[in-house]
């Protein structure tokens, strides 16, 4: 028995690096082709900046090539498993399945906590650190755009001009505030002999640091004062002084849970024993569906990445009775139904995504219903295979 369980281990193993490492492949692909590329062949980013996205985005991928790299893997394994008479030999001696795949249900709850941790923590600490490094890429792309001895008008509402630009060491810089509206026609202008462009990616920002600067203002009347350092704040969608926030979908698991404490508390709600009147129980009942518009998109996801982390059981729980009931050896086969059941799992989660704007449906337990389907399918099916019918 030992020397059966130890045989389908390393067999399981060796296909599940397989197919992760394919599926990795395969889904990096899309976003080095579409970010990362074009950034290397325009002579923007290095080889080194290359390889450090990827590294930030291998984590980021693996929440979806884990699962469907074990699923792959259960259907090729025990497919070859079924088609070389090898269940029957072992059926023969007296095994039963259910004895015979005991160490391949435990590695699949094994990596249901390593997608669990991928998916709630590692996941989007990659995600927004690779959203950064592409930020900070395009920032140093923006001082080659900023060519010296050149009026500049990228920036909404601004008109910038710089003698020198030395890898954002800027020399004699002069910036022209325009009017906003036809009612105000005020026009400030800055001038200083030094400058410093920074790049802030955390806040998708570019930071200008000007030394001795001086600005006059024009208008109705005018106004002129100097500061010995100025800061202005720059924001990538053409925003001054907002801080970014990473999107729902980026945030950790215990960032959502702050994040979704932090949200009931600002809406609060009166005690239900407060209200007297049908009046305000109607005022409560609609204060009440209020918050559960504005909370459950942070709810959907906590779900989503908690339900998500057990995609690797159930997967295994199908997997293994189609790999044996398939009884084909060919690699194409197992790819085809393992991308059909994927395809499956994930129509749930983008449903209960869809609907995260509107709770009435329960879009936070809908997330949970591929699992609780492919389990007892899986299970139904494991029965059945284990008694050969």
């Amino acid at each position: 028995m030992k020397t059966l369980h130890k045989y389908l281990v390393r067999q399981v193993l060796a296909s599940l690096l397989l197919t992760v490492g394919v599926f990795t492949f395969v889904l990096l692909l899309g976003n080095v082709l579409r970010e990362i590329l074009t950034l290397l062949v325009s002579g923007h980013a290095s080889l080194g900046t290359l390889v450090q996205a990827i590294g930030l985005l291998i984590p980021f991928v693996w929440v979806f090539a884990l699962p469907m790299g074990l699923l792959t893997a259960m259907l090729l394994v025990f497919g070859r498993f079924s088609a070389d008479h090898e269940l029957t030999a072992a059926r023969a001696s007296g095994i039963s399945l259910l004895s015979l795949i005991t160490p391949v249900l435990l590695l699949s709850l094994l990596c249901c906590s390593v997608s669990a941790l991928i998916n709630m923590e590692l996941g989007p600490q990659c995600r927004v650190a690779y959203v950064n490094l592409i930020f900070k890429v395009k920032g140093e792309l923006l001082n080659a755009q900023l060519p010296e001895g050149r009026y500049i008008r990228d920036f909404p509402g601004y008109i910038f001009y710089t003698e020198k630009n030395r890898g954002g060491r800027l020399q004699n810089v002069t910036i022209i505030t325009l009017p906003k509206d036809a009612t105000n026609n005020a026009t400030t202008t800055i001038t200083a002999p030094r400058g410093l462009l920074e790049v802030d990616a955390p806040n998708k920002q570019y930071i200008l640091h000007l030394s001795d600067a001086r600005s006059v203002t024009t208008g109705s009347r005018v106004a002129i004062s100097s500061s010995p350092e100025l800061t202005l704040n720059f924001d990538m969608n053409n925003a001054t002084n907002k801080n970014y926030k990473p999107r729902i979908s980026d945030l950790t698991f215990w960032q959502l849970r702050d994040e979704l404490a932090d949200l009931e508390g600002k809406i609060g709600l009166p005690p239900a024993n407060a209200t007297n009147s049908a009046a305000l129980r109607a005022q409560l009942a609609a204060a009440r569906n209020q918050r559960k518009d504005l909370t459950e998109p942070i709810r959907v996801e906590l779900n989503r990445q908690v339900a998500f982390s057990f995609a690797c059981f159930g997967f295994t729980l199908v997997g293994i009775p189609l790999g044996i009931r398939v009884h084909r050896r060919e690699t194409n086969i197992g790819v085809a139904i393992a991308l059909g059941l994927v395809l499956i799992y994930y129509c749930f989660v983008l449903t209960g995504q869809a609907l995260s704007a509107r709770p009435e449906f329960a879009p936070h337990l809908i997330v949970w219903l591929p699992n609780f389907l492919f389990q007892a399918v899986g299970a139904v099916l494991l029965w059945r295979a284990n008694r050969g019918i």
